[in-house]
């Protein structure tokens, strides 16, 4: 009986008469060719190999084998042969060589059906995934001859929330090359995976799903239109250590998401906009009481808000929009003093009422104060600088709320007036005053705005 692994070849070389030799299947294919070239006396047998006479005429090699042997093994009934099968593929798939003769096979399309199908033990479905990400990883595949239903069903394993661990890992970087390769696949990823069970994965103890599930969103936020990066950030540290890898990408989040600030830090002012006059005049409405300016004439009631725009520290009084035409900070300046006082009007009028009962020449003036800290936090914050490829250095406590920058400079802004008091300065101490803003702000990358706010209290009282 002959043996399985044996088979009868026709083997032909130009002058010469052809040989029919047996081929053993396990022996290496150096020793074939070893084989027939000592059946025609030709020395030097690494300079020769096979090559199909029929059809596509191309070499056969190690890779071509293995590649045929992987591709029958996938279609076995027999399910111990198929994980084998599917196990070998993920490990020799990272070989290009290899990938090219398996995917010339349609090998890979093979792999899309188990997924599409998705009736395989969680074991065979790791070693699929893994081996098509493998092979894509080649670019000899473009991502976006995928159907929609393959990406569906690789958008489903991320959003289970009882699934193999290993099973997401993998489908989270499928996802996240898909995001990354197209538009059109970014809107249909968009579209199946739900944010609050991506946050979710970046909660797990398992540190290689957190580092896939961040992958995936960063490739979302980057890849996203302005309207589509509105996303909140609730992410609750664990109290594993971070790795390099994932403190990567958490600067690289919040890198991109402060520099959604850039615009407005770059704008200055518009005097004709209805909108930015009526925050500016807010302002001075929220710290003073003044009476009905509806029933003062014109002159007097433009008496009366250059007056109260002086006490608010504005140089220009009479035009205060024109303290704003600098850019950085921009609006932002605007953004950081509304925000202080719709969010702590208590301190907001304290800062104001107690400067305003303060010597001229010792008053801490609140807007000129506020439009150069404003720019102090975006040069410490790089807002409008691109993220670096090698940076890992983030704040924890922007992961804690949603407004980094404002929140700082609420706590900057009153550090400021308590150092001013007690040092009894003037304008010409300005920098000596913000000395000691900048502790604060570094003190930010390790700690919580809790604790920091907390922190803050302490000195101030």
């Amino acid at each position: 009986m002959p043996q399985q692994d044996i088979v009868k070849i026709a083997i032909q070389m130009p002058g010469a008469y052809p040989q029919l030799i047996q081929l053993d299947q396990k022996k290496p294919l150096s020793a074939v060719i070893k084989e027939v070239c000592d059946g025609w006396n030709l020395p030097g047998p690494d300079n020769y190999a096979l090559q199909y006479a029929d059809g596509v005429q191309t070499y056969i090699t190690e890779s071509g084998r293995c590649a045929e042997d992987l591709y029958k093994g996938i279609q076995s009934s027999d399910s111990g042969v198929r994980c084998d099968s599917l196990k070998q593929l993920a490990c020799v798939s990272t070989d290009v060589t290899f990938a090219q003769e398996f995917i010339s096979r349609d090998g890979h399309s093979l792999l899309v059906k188990i997924v599409e199908d998705a009736d395989e033990a969680p074991l065979i479905m790791t070693h699929t995934l893994t081996g098509f990400m493998e092979l894509m990883d080649h670019g000899i595949v473009s991502w976006e001859n995928l159907s929609a239903v393959f990406i569906k069903k690789i958008a489903n394993f991320v959003n289970a929330k009882v699934l193999d661990a290993s099973i997401q890992q993998v489908s989270l970087a499928i996802l996240e090359s898909m995001v990354l390769s197209s538009s059109s696949l970014f809107q249909q990823v968009k579209q199946e995976v739900t944010l609050e069970r991506l946050l979710s994965h970046l909660q797990v103890t398992n540190q290689q799903i957190q580092t896939k599930a961040m992958a995936l969103l960063m490739a979302l936020l980057q890849t996203a239109g302005d309207a589509d990066r509105q996303v909140r950030m609730n992410i609750i540290h664990s109290s594993a250590s971070v790795g390099d890898e994932m403190a990567h990408y958490l600067y690289v989040l919040q890198s991109v998401t402060l520099n959604h600030l850039e615009p407005r830090m770059r704008m200055p002012l518009d005097s004709y906009n209805q909108d930015q006059r009526e925050i500016l005049h807010g302002l001075r409405q929220a710290a003073f009481e003044t009476e009905s300016e509806n029933s003062l004439s014109h002159e007097r009631r433009r008496s009366l808000c250059a007056k109260e725009f002086k006490k608010l520290g504005f140089s220009n009084n009479s035009n205060p929009g024109q303290d704003l035409l600098r850019a950085p900070p921009g609006l932002l300046a605007l953004d950081t003093m509304a925000y202080f006082a719709s969010r702590y009007p208590d301190a907001y009028s304290r800062f104001v009422l107690e400067n305003s009962s303060r010597e001229d020449k010792h008053e801490c003036p609140f807007a000129r104060s506020s439009i150069q800290l404003t720019l102090i936090l975006c040069e410490i914050l790089r807002i409008g600088e691109p993220p670096s490829e090698t940076g890992s250095n983030y704040h924890p406590i922007f992961f804690s709320q949603d407004r980094l920058l404002e929140e700082l400079f609420c706590v900057c802004i009153q550090l400021i007036n308590k150092t001013w008091k007690e040092m009894r300065a003037t304008q010409e101490d300005f920098d000596k005053v913000t000395q000691p803003v900048l502790p604060i702000i570094h003190l930010s990358k390790h700690v919580r705005l809790s604790f920091l706010k907390h922190y803050f209290v302490e000195m101030l009282f």
